[in-house]
């Protein structure tokens, strides 16, 4: 059965040209696009990314991560194709890489390292993404999984084979998986030891990360809510897991006699500045109002409901997620007809019920229900070529009426911007201080935006969680 297999397999990798050598590990992959193709690939995906997702507009912090990036990208195993790194605009802790050499990094997750060698370990795991191809082996399995189980059921006879590929297609694309992952792991730490790094910052970041991860589901589970963490082993390995030591084990062999750089300080210098948790530009959340100072808007959620702010929706959810309003913008001619707007969003033969109409300073506004098996609530706000439309739904068995008043009470709390409203809605920013003798977090967390959990937080953002203490003369990144 073996033989038969391999013989399949064989003659599907002629079929398809799909059998390379992967630059890693010197072995055959079954893949289905050459490196020209995988190149185009990314580049198409970098450019719909780029609409999608803001990038920070601090070119100085952009060109520091550009550079510790290629020095990495230098010292991996495809240091022939062009890298681009790049810092999303964004407060959610993540990072990922694209097919043919683009990295991202979000600020969010910057926040939390401490050093130019655990910026480079995230860095270089996501070099390792790519080097071992790890996206165009995944598209690959999709794209083959179902012509391969088509060749092994003709080369076996047998049509429950075909299913069985299938399925085992199905599960190699799943995500990458904790193979995966852990290879780049371990090729992150080679290139950070090849890069004169030290690479037990690997683990350092991991630690980093899971102690972020922890107190994130802590805070989400007491508020019942869910809280999705970091995609790679950062998220699902302890740091003290026999295959992950030994990985990095191997990349200490690769380092030389001299001292290994940190550059703690040197990081902290160049994200000194940063943003801190919600942007200007992509709209702020303070309490249980929704502030955008661009579009000179604020919403108010009621008490207990979750808002969150993504660049095409701004979304706000009870707190056991049975009901939703979503609010969307589009550009219009300035003049329209808002409830025209609103029926043709809503299908345009829709016939709406319980309309009503309001207005405010500088807008018009209309609300209504639009009926069905599952009715809605809709609304539309026009203020000169803005159209601001919002959708309420419940699910499950929860009826409309439960929440409606909650719906409602969203879509008529519009306004633009007062002089208090601009200045609340600024944003907060990762600030240098020098710990003196006798410093505290409980002290450096008085008076301080971050609220209650100011504590935990600072300690989290350098590294001290869940009990640490500042040394003297040690930078300390605080927020105001």
């Amino acid at each position: 059965m073996r033989s038969v297999f391999l013989s399949v397999l064989a003659f599907a990798c002629l079929v398809v040209q799909g059998c390379a050598v992967n630059p890693v590990t010197g072995k055959q992959d079954f893949v289905m696009m050459s490196e020209s193709q995988e190149l185009a690939m990314g580049r198409q995906a970098n450019a719909q990314i780029s609409q999608q997702m803001p990038m920070v507009d601090n070119p100085a912090l952009q060109a520091y991560v550009q550079k510790i990036g290629e020095e990495l990208a230098r010292n991996s195993h495809r240091s022939n194709i062009e890298y681009r790194f790049q810092v999303v605009d964004s407060a959610d802790i993540n990072a990922f890489a694209l097919p043919g050499g683009f990295v991202y990094m979000n600020r969010g997750l910057m926040a939390y390292m401490n050093s130019e060698a655990e910026l480079g370990a995230v860095l270089g795991h996501e070099i390792g993404h790519v080097t071992a191809r790890h996206g165009v082996r995944q598209q690959s399995m999709a794209m083959g999984s179902n012509l391969l189980g088509q060749l092994v059921t003709i080369g076996t006879g047998i049509p429950a084979a075909g299913d069985l590929s299938n399925m085992l297609g199905s599960a190699m694309v799943s995500g990458y998986g904790r193979d995966m992952e852990l290879e780049a792991d371990g090729l992150g730490a080679e290139y950070l030891a090849r890069s004169g790094y030290r690479p037990d910052a690997v683990l350092e970041v991991i630690g980093v990360l899971k102690d972020q991860d922890t107190f994130a589901r802590q805070q989400a589970e007491a508020l019942g809510k869910k809280v999705e963490g970091y995609h790679g082993l950062f998220a699902s390995h302890p740091t003290h897991d026999q295959r992950l030591q030994q990985v990095v084990e191997q990349a200490r062999a690769l380092t030389t006699g001299a001292s290994q750089r940190v550059g703690r300080d040197d990081y902290l210098k160049a994200i000194e500045g940063m943003v801190y948790g919600d942007s200007a530009a992509q709209g702020v959340i303070r309490d249980q109002r929704f502030y955008h100072v661009p579009l000179n808007m604020r919403l108010d959620y009621p008490s207990g409901w979750t808002i969150i702010n993504r660049p095409d929706v701004v979304l706000g959810h009870t707190p056991d997620e049975s009901a939703f309003i979503a609010m969307t913008l589009e550009t219009v001619t300035a003049g329209s007809d808002v409830r025209e707007l609103l029926r043709q969003r809503a299908g345009g033969k829709a016939r709406l019920t319980q309309e009503q109409m309001f207005s405010g300073s500088g807008y018009k506004g209309v609300m209504a229900i639009l009926p069905g098996q599952n009715p809605r609530r809709v609304g539309a706000i026009l203020r000169n070529d803005q159209l601001f439309l919002f959708i309420g739904a419940v699910r499950g068995q929860t009826r409309l009426e439960t929440h409606d008043s909650g719906f409602v009470s969203v879509i008529r709390s519009f306004a633009g911007l007062s002089a208090s409203d601009r200045k609340k809605a600024a944003p907060l920013h990762i600030r240098l201080v020098r710990a003196g003798k006798g410093d505290t977090y409980a002290r450096l967390a008085r008076n301080s935006p971050l609220g209650d959990d100011a504590q935990a937080r600072l300690r989290l953002l350098n590294g001290h969680w869940p009990d640490g203490e500042p040394e003297a003369g040690q930078w300390l990144k605080v927020v105001k």
